[in-house]
Parts: C-alpha cells; structure tokens; sequence
C-alpha cells in the first residue's frame, strides 16, 4: 500500500513527528530515508525486502536483502549497486547515515578516553567491522589521555585467518606517537569467543609493543550484533 493511502496516523513522518523516531519499526525508518518505492513496489516493501534475510546469485553477490538495518547500513558500495530499486541518490544517502554515525561515535572518543564510553566504542568497531565479509584486523590509537588519535585497518584475510605482522603494528603506532592502543579484529562466522591463534597474535603485539613502551589496553572481538573484551575475560 503506497505511504498516502495509509492512516495519517500510521504514515512514518506523521508517526515520527507525533511520537517520536523510538515508535517506529527499522523499516519504517528506512522508508523514511529511502521516501519512494519504484514501480509495482511501495517504498514500505521496498524496505521490507532490503531488511529481509540475504538473497544471494550464484556467484555469492547479494541481490536482496540484507539480515536487518545493520547490515544494510554496513553494506559495501557494490553491493547496493546490485539491488533494484536502490538508485545513486538511495545509496548515496544510505552510505552517508552510516558515515555520519561513524564520524559521531569517533567524535566521542576523541574528546573523552574510551574506556570513559565502553558502548560507543564497541558501537564505533561495529560500524567499521561488525559486517564485513572477511576477517580485518584493525587498531585504535590512543594517546595519552587514552582518546582516540586514529583507527586504522591493517590487514585483511580469509574468513577463518588474517596474516598481522607486529611490525607494520609497532610502525603505525610510532607513526601517531601512540601511548596505547586497543587492538580488533571480526569474526564473520557470528562468533566472538576467541580463539587459541587470537590469545596468541595479543600476546605477540603485546610484547612488540612494550619494547617501544605502548601498552595494549584491550582486544575487541566483534561479529554482526555482537562483541568481546579480551580484557574482561582476564586475557590481556
């Protein structure tokens, strides 16, 4: 049913500005973003479908559907490109909402330490990680006042390894004059519990990083709507 033939009371912009965003569902939301549908297809069904659960080709690239409002905000450029009815100007502002949340959160924890505003900082390495296809092992870097400086992703790998090189991860933080860093990485598989190889490579960047006097504060686990401290399971 197009958005007009709805109930005044029941129209998303109408129900937004009556009760608050809070009272309306991912997808009305969405609709409110996306504001028309295309043809044979209302703008509410059209965010329906692009919140449903994946619809993949033959090749694995997605056609429709994206598991929920996280994923389709994490989604990849090429990604959206794939989906009918998702023109330049949707995906243009779809990219930029979850820009503009990236650059919020960052904001935060530059201005306060992180550790001051735990749920920004797992909602911040959600954004940058939580939906990525494939493993990417990043770091946060801190200074003294343990506020962000900058996050860099370093490396990139399968879905079941990343190749980090302590290294390149003691360059980057003589790079920013780093006092301490908080060290992620994802799971695509959904888990966060850390593996053997993930105690393993924090105790290697542990001790590469010591030797030039920065401390590693955390190691951060995340998966699509989920994520773990290494530090508050005592493995730091």
């Amino acid at each position: 049913m197009p958005l007009k033939d709805l109930p005044p009371e029941s129209q998303p912009r109408e129900k937004l500005l009556a009760r608050g965003p809070a009272a309306l569902s991912d997808a009305e939301l969405l609709a409110l973003l996306l504001r028309t549908g295309i043809q044979g297809k209302g703008v509410l069904q059209l965010a329906h479908e692009l919140l449903a659960a994946p619809v993949r080709d033959d090749k694995g690239a997605p056609t429709g559907g994206f598991g929920g409002i996280a994923g389709l905000l994490n989604a990849q450029r090429d990604d959206l490109k794939r989906i009918k009815g998702l023109g330049p100007a949707k995906r243009a502002e779809l990219l930029a909402v979850l820009e503009l949340a990236r650059r919020a959160l960052a904001q935060q924890l530059r201005q306060r330490a992180v550790f001051d505003t735990p749920q920004a900082l797992r909602e911040y390495l959600q954004l940058h990680l939580g939906a990525q296809p494939h493993e990417v092992f990043a770091l946060l870097l801190l200074d003294s006042q343990h506020r962000l400086i900058a996050l860099e992703e370093l490396f990139r790998g399968t879905l079941t390894q990343t190749a980090v090189y302590p290294r390149e991860v003691v360059l980057r933080a003589l790079h920013h004059q780093a006092v301490a860093v908080v060290l992620a990485h994802n799971h695509p598989s959904g888990s966060v519990e850390p593996s053997r190889a993930d105690e393993m490579l924090t105790q290697t960047l542990k001790s590469a990083l010591a030797l030039i006097d920065v401390r590693v504060l955390d190691h951060i686990i995340v998966a699509p709507g989920a994520s773990l401290s290494m530090a508050e399971r005592g493995l730091i």
